[in-house]
């Protein structure tokens, strides 16, 4: 006579599948396009392409002719931008509160 438990599947498991690769949306690529690089930095393409004409947005990378730039020159250039010194007088944010 064959014992019950040895003749007994394993339960199955109620989760997702093994992903084949990474999500490459949990993390930042290395390298971005003038579109994502712009709201990486938190501006709009046209100013991007403002930054770069004055210098503070440095050159692309080129990869087979594309244009693709490095998310570190991007944080290195965000972080020399200037901070905001002083307070305006026209935005006083206390009304609304």
């Amino acid at each position: 006579m064959r014992n019950a438990d040895a003749t007994r599947r394993p339960p199955v498991l109620d989760c997702p599948p093994m992903a084949k690769r990474p999500d490459f949306r949990s993390y930042p690529p290395r390298g971005l396009s003038r579109e994502d690089a712009a709201r990486w930095i938190g501006v709009s393409p046209s100013k991007f392409d403002q930054m770069r004409k004055d210098g503070r947005i440095g050159p692309a990378k080129i990869i087979d002719g594309r244009k693709v730039w490095d998310i570190r020159s991007l944080n290195e250039a965000f972080d020399a931008l200037p901070f905001e010194i002083g307070e305006d007088e026209d935005e006083d944010w206390s009304v609304g509160v």
